[in-house]
């Protein structure tokens, strides 16, 4: 079953390379953003990949923090964390919402809502079937996984993980704080980046119930005062990069897809040689070819774009672009691998850029979209 599964989104990644049939396809771009600065939740526009422009179409949903986001396979639904902290409210936990797409306006309709059973929830995923969301949480480094149901509802947690250390930078890293889950391609297992504990948490995921269990071996340790934040699979489902918030770093590491281990290859700066002032990266995207990787600089304001060497997976840097704003947390690069979108958190814009095919490069478009505090970004095709 596994494997069939895996040939089956082997083929559907066939259909995401640029120059295929997408290039003429519509999409909802949907953006999730804090809102305690004038913003009310997720924001859409219908993005024309043909001609590259952005309409918008307004308020999506009305949610609190909805500070990332996942489309459903099936492209009927939608995920998002509500990046809610014991600050905030009376409860000790954050929670995760599943929305119902309208596939006429794009609009989103609140499905259900479950606890998060942690604080400050900041990252989820889904699985490549659309049957589990695994969620994680911040401020207290917990991980929780929830069956989906065939209508798009998450279901009462099924698994359950609160590590336990700490990293060398007391003010950063005084206990575990998971930033991202990544599902490998094959579902058989779940990554998950700590920042806390300077890790990546290695989990055995039974896709089909929802079911995790912690690996052996558990993790893989980084540089201690990394500040492991995001990690995205190269296509070829052998390759793992990994981007390090306080380190302002990428770590290429060769993946093995039977005992879900990785084993460091490279490490690379997001920075300029000359760059001395304050940064901490953001996101990291591998573009769908798998020729070229991103990651945003927050600070240096920036998004640092590498050249993958076909042979060794590692990383020879192209140029860092310049956002046009400030606090790049979120970018994204649509399905047809043409567009990439850098959401700048503190200066309320989202900049298009247009990516080379042969070199990576990006050039911005002149397309500037204006939104509050956006912090998450994703397509979805128009049904």
């Amino acid at each position: 079953m596994l494997r069939r599964c895996f040939l089956a989104l082997t083929l559907v990644s066939a259909f995401l390379l640029p120059g295929s049939h997408l290039l003429g396809a519509d999409f909802f771009m949907y953006v999730g953003t804090y809102t305690n600065e004038g913003s009310k939740g997720i924001y859409v526009w219908r993005f024309d990949a043909t001609a590259g422009k952005f309409t918008p179409l307004g308020l999506a949903a009305e949610t609190l923090n909805p500070s990332f986001l996942a489309a459903h396979p099936n492209g009927r639904f939608l995920y998002a964390v509500n990046e809610i902290s014991h600050f905030q409210r009376m409860s000790n936990t954050g929670s995760v919402s599943a929305f119902a797409i309208d596939p006429a306006t794009g609009k989103l309709r609140l499905l259900n809502q479950q606890g998060s059973l942690g604080d400050g929830p900041c990252h989820l995923a889904l699985d490549h079937a659309g049957k589990c969301v695994i969620v994680a949480n911040y401020n207290n480094g917990s991980v929780a996984s929830y069956p989906l149901s065939k209508e798009g509802l998450i279901n009462q947690s099924v698994g359950f993980f609160q590590p336990k250390g700490s990293g060398p930078i007391p003010h950063r890293q005084d206990g575990p704080h998971a930033h991202c889950v990544a599902v490998a391609p094959d579902n058989r297992f779940a990554l998950v980046a700590d920042l806390g504990m300077d890790q990546v948490m290695i989990y055995r995921l039974d896709a089909a119930t929802a079911a995790m269990e912690v690996n052996e071996p558990r993790s893989a340790k980084v540089a201690p005062g990394s500040g492991p934040r995001h990690l995205a699979f190269h296509p070829n489902g052998k390759l793992v990069y990994l981007i390090n918030e306080m380190a302002s770093t990428i770590i290429t590491f060769a993946y093995d897809p039977q005992a879900g281990t990785l084993r460091e290859l490279q490490t690379v700066s997001t920075l300029p040689t000359d760059y001395k002032g304050q940064n901490d990266t953001a996101e990291i995207q591998v573009h769908p070819s798998g020729k070229f990787v991103y990651g945003s600089n927050r600070g240096h304001n920036s998004i640092a774009v590498f050249a993958v060497d076909p042979k060794a997976g590692t990383l020879k840097l192209v140029e860092h672009v310049p956002t046009q704003g400030k606090t790049p947390r979120g970018f994204s690069i649509d399905p047809t691998g043409e567009f990439l979108i850098a959401a700048n958190q503190e200066s309320n814009t989202m900049v298009v850029f247009r990516l080379d095919q042969a070199s990576g490069r990006l050039k911005p478009t002149g397309e500037v979209l204006k939104a509050f505090t956006p912090v998450a970004v994703t397509f979805v095709p128009v049904k």
